[in-house]
């Protein structure tokens, strides 16, 4: 199957709001409307330069997605890239999907004059960090929160 990683559409809301939603399930979360309809908007901005979305298109459908977003670093010149969010659907999974959507945040960053990118994942999630360990680097810094 012939997949194809493009920036997200206008067109692409509602196959969007399905991926995403399906991922915050998976992290046992769920967002209001409003932050949908704000995000949705901010990926498409003009005036949101920093956030951006693709999509994995099989078949002219979406089947995955990838949110970053470039932001200043007080240790670097340029700017780095947080690769918030990758979601493939369970029917495509291990079939490269994910890869290509993080090889091509990795071609837009360095594109973008950006070679830093970082993202994390919950240490459970087994499936995920397989392909993370072959294309990517852990690193030992732990996460905290604000209480």
């Amino acid at each position: 199957m012939t997949t194809l990683i493009r920036p997200l559409t206008a067109a692409d809301e509602t196959p969007w709001r399905a991926l995403w939603k399906a991922y915050l399930e998976f992290y046992e979360t769920a967002v209001p409307e409003e932050v949908y309809a704000t995000t949705f908007a901010r990926l498409l901005s003009v005036d949101h330069p920093d956030q951006n979305a693709l999509v994995a298109v099989q078949n002219d459908v979406p089947v995955g997605l990838v949110h970053y977003i470039y932001h200043a670093h007080n240790w670097r010149i340029e700017q780095v890239c947080y690769l918030q969010d990758l979601y493939a659907d369970p029917a495509v999974r291990g079939t490269g999907v994910g890869r290509q959507l993080i090889e091509a945040v990795y071609a837009q960053a360095d594109a973008d004059g950006c070679p830093s990118v970082y993202w994390m994942t919950q240490d459970f999630n087994t499936q995920a960090r397989k392909l993370y360990d072959r294309i990517g680097v852990l690193t030992p810094f732990i996460k905290y929160n604000r209480p």
